[in-house]
This record gives structure tokens, C-alpha cells and sequence, in this order.
């Protein structure tokens, strides 16, 4: 009785997660600038993160200088790419 509930119970979670939704045509695309500015949002998230383990002793001083350098060179590019696709959305 109980491993035919628990079966049950399995086959209606599997059902809950993986069955697709059926407005999927209603989902709505995220253009390449909304994504970029939520990893921008992650990016500096990050850099407040880091600085924060940091200043609590949890990093030596290279890692903190290798992962810093990182995180701005990416925070960089992904300013830069914003930039450009806005510049494209205003020129148009």
C-alpha cells in the first residue's frame, strides 16, 4: 500500500516538473540586451560578494586580485556590448 502511493506520488511529481506548459506560445523570448543586463546584475553581485569575503579573511591577496580582475573584465565587456546594442536601438 505504501510503495503504490509513494509510486503514485513519484509519477505525479515527475508529471509536475518535466510536463511542458501549454501557453508556451504566451512565454515570452528575453532579447540579448535583457540578458545582458541581468549577468551585468550577477557580475557586479559577484564583485560586491568577493569584496566582502575578502575583507572577511576568506581570500589571500592574489586570489582576490586574480577573481577582481576577472569579474571587472567581464562587467566591462558586457557594459561595452550593452553600450553598443543601445547605441543600435537608438540609431534606429
Amino acid at each position: 500500500m505504501i510503495f503504490a502511493a509513494c509510486a503514485v506520488l513519484l509519477i505525479g511529481i515527475f508529471i509536475y516538473v518535466f510536463y511542458p506548459q501549454r501557453k508556451a506560445e504566451e512565454q515570452t523570448q528575453k532579447t540579448r540586451l535583457e540578458f545582458l543586463r541581468e549577468r551585468k546584475d550577477v557580475v557586479y553581485e559577484n564583485l560586491r560578494d568577493l569584496n566582502f569575503e575578502y575583507r572577511a579573511g576568506k581570500y589571500p591577496e592574489e586570489d582576490y586580485a586574480a577573481q577582481r580582475a576577472a569579474l571587472e573584465n567581464e562587467a566591462a565587456q558586457i557594459v561595452a556590448e550593452i553600450d553598443f546594442l543601445e547605441g543600435d536601438v537608438h540609431a534606429a
